[in-house]
């Protein structure tokens, strides 16, 4: 009981009729029949009671409030004459003595309905944020969002894991993304930076003879948004193990995440453990990316040696790829939109043909194809009725076309999707390096801190020319669940003498790398156990458990996708007297 209600809106059955009861809440709607009998929805967050006026006055003082207006009920409950079975509190109501005031809707108008406020616009549905969590179609995902987080901090705590905390204000390190900077009032012209990851101090705690570590960790990237990803921040189940192999972390995470999804996720068929293990460059010629959506039965098939030479210039001198589908009964209509979508998210054009229920080649570049009809139909187990999407260029953009076609395919063809489950694998084996989009020079594929395959001995042979850094892979692993990647972990890297190797090759001398990273280095001179961790997405987890196509839907008080808080007004502008504070100059860019 609390100071304001006896019980709350979802509370109370056929049993206490006749109770006298104090219900609070807020007044959702009035079905008014006449000037002395309406039927008033009083909602709180447990649910809602329908409440009888049957007087002038009370309706009077209705009449008198806006929709969610908080109010205090006070009266008997007794059993409806028209119950409404879909809703628990639907064989009672309550008839009130007295109606009080506890907060005051002051709008006739509201921005939108409260019960249908996802049909709103987003921006302005971020903007009224805490009306938009009161429908109760948002507020489950919120309720659901706890409830995992409890899950799964019980989980690691029974496999052995300390819930431990790390800082807040760090230092900034190359974590792939932007960091979010803080200037130091104390320390003139030195930042902090909020952290992408706790990667250091994880390691660092291993290296302090933490056996095993976790926490719901808050993490700040200054990058764009898009439907799984928000901007700012985000949380993940963040994890570490020392004297720990890729097996041992893999084993953990498979023990965790499948009874989360098989309790929580809104499909009940769960991808059981041990999951299947796909190294990168596979991934990639099978699937066309790194997060392949196994719910798609189509695989992706090399057509450079079949198709190379039959008299198509798009095709010459490049490496070409094949999706081959059955059941694709699109109009030329549907294929040009499919063909058109294709060549949107990918910025490259894509061909097709078809084989018709007659056995002939029909449509797309089938007068190409028509000369080689047979070697085709061998090569791709044609079928009649069966449609071939084609792509070509150089090896990544023609798997990555290839890529987005199959998604596209599989997500048009229901006998080769089965959406009704959770797809889990694991991409190992990701390249160690790579040559940056904006630089153009090498550096870490995925993280700094991964041991590379080899050690030592590799990274020293492509320091001298001997091999190409590009080959070397590590021991890096992915978890893909229905083709979002959701966590991302290592094997680390916890001898200096390979570290510093390692950042020789992106051209960090040792110097650099103590400077940058002195906490590490040194406490990797103190004798380091080997260790490993991975950090699964809290956001995505929760976005995928809903069956939510925007990470948005899942997170309390999201930014929107330009990384504004519309409800609070950030990014805001500060006093002059805060920049001096920490020695800051604004320099705003010239209005062309």
């Amino acid at each position: 009981m609390t100071q304001s209600r006896t019980h709350n809106c979802c509370e109370l059955r056929i049993s206490d009729v006749g109770a006298k009861v104090t219900l609070a809440g807020w007044y959702e709607n009035n079905r008014k029949v006449s000037k002395n009998l309406g039927f008033l929805v009083l909602r709180d967050f447990y649910g809602t009671t329908q409440v009888v006026i049957e007087t002038e006055e009370m309706m009077e003082l209705i009449d008198s409030l806006n929709a969610e207006t908080t109010i205090q009920v006070e009266g008997t409950v007794r059993e409806r004459s028209s119950k409404n079975p879909n809703l628990p509190t639907g064989d009672i109501e309550v008839v009130p003595d007295s109606i009080k005031v506890l907060g005051k809707c002051i709008y006739n108008e509201l921005p939108f309905e409260i019960n249908r406020s996802k049909e709103a616009d987003e921006n302005t549905r971020l903007k009224y944020r805490f009306l938009d969590l009161r429908n109760p179609e948002v507020k489950k995902k919120i309720v659901l969002r706890s409830n995992v987080v409890a899950d799964l901090r019980r989980r690691m705590t029974t496999e052995g894991f300390l819930e431990i905390s790390t800082p807040i204000l760090t230092a900034s390190s190359p974590e792939g993304a932007r960091d979010y900077i803080v200037p130091s009032r104390k320390f003139p012209g030195k930042f902090y930076a909020l952290p992408q990851a706790p990667q250091q101090f994880k390691q660092l705690l291993m290296t302090a003879g933490f056996d095993r570590y976790f926490q719901i960790a808050p993490c700040f990237r200054d990058e764009d948004a898009r439907g799984d990803r928000t901007p700012g921040e985000f949380y993940q189940l963040d994890m570490e193990m020392a004297f720990a192999s890729q097996d041992d972390v893999l084993e953990v995470l498979e023990k965790v995440i499948v009874p989360v999804f098989e309790e929580f996720g809104i499909y009940k068929r769960v991808t059981p453990a041990p999951f299947k293990r796909i190294p990168y460059l596979e991934a990639l010629e099978k699937y066309g990316t790194d997060k392949p959506d196994l719910r798609i039965d189509l695989e992706i098939q090399d057509a450079t040696d079949t198709l190379s030479d039959i008299g198509f210039d798009p095709f010459k001198d490049q490496r070409i790829k094949a999706v081959v589908v059955s059941g694709f009964n699109a109009t030329r209509k549907q294929i040009d939109q499919f063909v058109a979508d294709v060549e949107v998210q990918t910025a490259q054009k894509s061909y097709w043909f078809r084989m018709d229920e007659q056995g002939e080649i029909v449509g797309g570049i089938a007068k190409f194809i028509q000369p080689v009809k047979d070697k085709v139909t061998e090569a791709f187990g044609l079928k009649p009725g069966c449609f071939v999407g084609i792509t070509a260029g150089k090896l990544g953009v023609a798997q990555k076309t290839a890529g987005v076609m199959r998604t596209k395919l599989g997500s048009l063809c229901p006998e080769h999707m089965d959406r009704e489950q959770y797809q889990m694998c694991w991409i190992v084996d990701f390249p160690m390096y790579e040559i940056g989009e904006e630089s153009r020079e090498l550096e870490f594929c995925h993280n700094p801190f991964s041991m590379p395959n080899g050690g030592l001995e590799a990274l020293e042979k492509a320091e001298k020319g001997e091999i190409d850094p590009l080959t070397i892979t590590a021991f890096q692993y992915d978890l893909v669940i229905n083709g979002y990647e959701s966590a991302s972990g290592a094997v680390r890297n916890h001898d200096p003498e390979i570290m510093v190797k390692a950042f020789n090759l992106v051209g960090l001398g040792e110097d650099e790398v103590k400077s940058k990273f002195p906490a590490m280095y040194n406490a990797f001179c103190y004798g380091a156990p080997p260790h490993a961790g991975a950090a699964p997405g809290v956001d995505r987890m929760i976005m995928l458990l809903t069956g939510e196509e925007s990470i948005r839907e899942v997170i309390t008080f999201p930014m929107n996708g330009n990384a504004q808080d519309l409800m609070c007004g950030a990014p805001s502008e500060v006093t002059e007297k805060q920049l001096n504070d920490v020695h800051i100059q604004v320099k705003l860019p010239e209005k062309k």
